[in-house]
């Protein structure tokens, strides 16, 4: 269906590729200039027209009165001990989201939101507690890569890539916001824009069985399953959506999936483990059996602490002694080290909340630094 597009500005960073050549096409340029665009604006992080000067003047004065890049709001953005650093970013009417970037050796992974809240309401993680507000639309996905590639510097150069894997994994569930993920992700694996490959864009989901076959219609990037139990009594407890597509149809789905990608593919079952809930041997056990239908590797997660829940965290004892069950039984196994936790960063608790309090604690924090460094 061809794009309309309305009298006013237009942003650039919310079209895709066929988009932005309608666009041109509709203000009587060449549809090529679509790509010229796209390498300012994802490759070099430039939003001002006038300096994207492959452009004739008459264009980059046609984009200045027609069109902006504008990405959302950071209003917060603070550094984890670790390295680790969390934005907070404003999509307007009070709605905010969160994302967070992983730095590890050479490569540093973005943590992406696809919703303002999530209406899955898994029972570990405090974003389903905070409710649902709606779906982010694409130049909010994509304007989260962008700003914090742009973090790196501006202008970058096209073959700087310092975002090198994007994880659809922060706030909300990625299929039940279909088409602007889909798209998001077509930008970011495009050479013309971030230049990712498919195993390095990799969209986590809690099972959403319909709209994983319909993923595979349209792409094979990397795919991640939330399963966190081995039974559906207690998956039903854990991740409510079980009780709708339970886990044969997910395992189904997941196999057609993987059928249909073009090369050998291992999917990625991410596990959290709670403290007397889902981490007994019997449930390892149990989990092995059930895993035997899909060539995968499994990521085990110690629980992140939130205020909302009562679930603790196991000992580390206890989670290497679950991993060495699974070891035992050949599945390739790791631990996911805890990152960013002393600034609410981890897996699980994201909000897309800063209040008073904290800011006044970082203002402190800051004049309290620079005091230390006056002595």
């Amino acid at each position: 269906m061809k794009t309309v597009f309305n009298q006013e500005s237009v942003n650039l960073l919310g079209l895709n590729q066929k988009n932005l050549e309608e666009f041109f096409v509709s203000i009587e340029e060449r549809p090529f200039r679509a790509i010229q665009v796209m390498k300012w604006i994802h490759q070099r992080g430039i939003s001002d027209f006038s300096q994207m000067t492959d452009l004739s003047k008459e264009l980059r004065e046609k984009l200045e009165n027609n069109c902006v890049v504008k990405a959302p709001e950071v209003i917060y953005e603070k550094t984890s001990e670790d390295g680790t650093r969390k934005w907070v970013i404003s999509v307007g009417n009070k709605d905010l989201i969160e994302m967070v970037l992983i730095p590890e050796k050479n490569r540093a992974t973005l943590c992406v939101s696809s919703q303002v809240g999530c209406a899955v309401d898994c029972s570990f993680c405090a974003t389903g507690k905070q409710g649902f507000s709606r779906n982010l639309n694409l130049d909010e996905i994509i304007g989260q890569v962008w700003v914090a590639a742009n973090s790196f510097g501006v202008p970058r150069s096209p073959n700087d890539r310092p975002i090198t894997n994007v994880v659809m994994m922060g706030m909300g569930e990625p299929l039940l916001n279909f088409d602007p993920v889909v798209d998001a992700m077509n930008l970011m694996m495009d050479d013309n824009a971030y230049g990712l490959s498919k195993r390095k864009v990799t969209l986590s989901t809690s099972g959403i069985v319909p709209k994983i076959d319909d993923l595979g219609k349209v792409t094979d990037v990397a795919l991640t399953i939330s399963l966190h139990a081995p039974n559906d009594e207690l998956r039903n407890k854990l991740v409510p959506i079980n009780k709708k597509y339970p886990i044969k149809d997910l395992i189904d789905s997941v196999k057609r999936y993987v059928e249909g990608c073009s090369d050998k593919r291992v999917t990625t079952i991410e596990y959290i483990l709670i403290e007397d809930i889902n981490d007994s041997l019997e449930l390892a056990d149990e989990l092995c059996e059930l895993l035997t239908q899909i060539d995968c590797k499994i990521n085990l997660i110690p629980f992140n602490p939130f205020a909302e829940s009562k679930y603790k965290r196991p000992s580390g004892n206890r989670v290497k002694r679950f991993q060495k069950h699974l070891q035992d039984n050949g599945y390739v196994t790791t631990i996911r080290s805890t990152r960013g936790d002393d600034i609410m960063a981890a897996c699980g608790q994201l909000v897309g909340q800063v209040n008073d309090k904290t800011r006044k604690k970082e203002r402190a924090e800051n004049k309290l630094k620079i005091k230390t460094k006056t002595i």
